[in-house]
């Protein structure tokens, strides 16, 4: 480990060098390039100029234990007991930097929510599950734009499509695709009885035409003219669009906005990311099961949380975490959730590699 660490540690300094020429602001392209890789590798670096640092003043005190002066002496036994519990912590913390990057931990995402089994009570939790991860996304200073929506007459959602756009938005929320459970007394029960419906989330990372190469040739594009609740026209003009994908079957529908251009342009956005997901669940399911890259199998039909409304909890199934705080929960405060999903992620990650 300490054989990688200093050559990444030579490679930084290699970087910082470049940044220093002042000819470099000549080639902004380059300057980009050698900017990100610099911060990319500063985090890890800085953990591992502390650890060597921890490293020397511990051995730097073993020494003056040997020294003729009790007071030298004692403050020695003082300082190495403050330092030695540093050492197995940088450590980890070392390991943890190590691991392999998810490529696309920095995208943007496209997230899907849909109402399962439980009816307008299902829908409605939707609707409340799509405010949590906006305030999350607001909490976090990302942007939120919603794509496409199919909303019920009581306020809830049968669908919403959005994109998040913002600083590493897939690395915080890739861990939320599943079904996401919810048990309530609905507003309209009368007995009291407490409901249980279901929802299922979606988490893609946003693709680039880079990342996947759409052809003409693959897609069919069929225009309509869109239509509101209860199929009263919202639009005069046959602006709304249907994407199917004929290779893969997935068709995509977008009939937010009045312009067809927009609305196509936002239908091949979420077609890229279905596909890139369809690409990386491919890949996940030729690896090793212990070198998965998500916890749980990240199927949508596999249950992951439940939010129970009476006992004002939250439970995440997949690392047997319950946060009683269910109110903060659904206003975004989300992190202690997120955080914990990642360290487990991250655990696991490094005994498939043997740590």
């Amino acid at each position: 480990m300490f054989g990688k660490l200093e050559e990444i540690e030579a490679k930084y300094e290699e970087l910082e060098q470049e940044l220093a020429q002042p000819d470099i602001f000549n080639d902004q392209e380059r300057y980009k390039k050698v900017s990100k890789a610099h911060a990319d590798l500063g985090e890890i670096v800085a953990v591992f100029r502390d650890y060597r640092q921890v490293v020397q003043d511990l051995q730097d005190n073993r020494e003056m234990l040997h020294d003729s002066d009790p007071d030298i002496q004692e403050m020695a036994k003082m300082e190495i007991d403050e330092l030695e519990p540093q050492i197995p912590s940088l450590e980890d913390r070392l390991k943890v930097l190590l691991l392999p990057k998810d490529p696309m931990d920095e995208k943007n995402i496209i997230l899907e929510i849909r109402a399962g089994t439980g009816g307008d009570e299902a829908a409605l939790f939707a609707a409340d599950l799509y405010r949590m991860y906006s305030r999350y996304a607001e909490n976090n200073g990302w942007k939120v734009e919603e794509m496409s929506s199919n909303s019920t007459g009581s306020g809830g959602l049968k669908e919403v499509i959005a994109t998040i756009s913002g600083d590493m938005v897939y690395s915080k929320l890739k861990f939320e695709s599943g079904t996401h459970r919810v048990q309530r007394v609905p507003a309209t029960e009368s007995q009291g009885r407490i409901h249980t419906s279901a929802v299922t989330v979606a988490i893609m990372p946003e693709a680039e035409e880079v990342d996947v190469d759409l052809r003409n040739e693959d897609l069919r594009i069929d225009v309509f003219r869109a239509s509101g609740p209860g199929g009263q026209s919202v639009n005069t003009t046959d602006s709304a669009i249907r994407v199917t994908h004929v290779p893969t079957g997935l068709v995509v529908i977008c009939q937010d906005e009045k312009s067809q251009h927009k609305n196509k342009a936002k239908a091949l956005k979420v077609l890229r990311s279905r596909l890139l997901q369809l690409e990386q669940e491919k890949a996940k399911a030729e690896e090793d099961a212990t070198r998965r890259s998500q916890v749980g199998s990240g199927d949508r039909s596999e249950r992951i949380r439940t939010y129970n409304f009476p006992q004002g909890r939250v439970s995440d199934h997949r690392i047997n975490l319950t946060l009683h705080s269910l109110h903060k929960v659904m206003e975004g405060e989300i992190d202690e959730m997120t955080d914990a999903l990642i360290s487990h992620f991250q655990a696991e990650a490094m005994k498939g590699q043997g740590q």
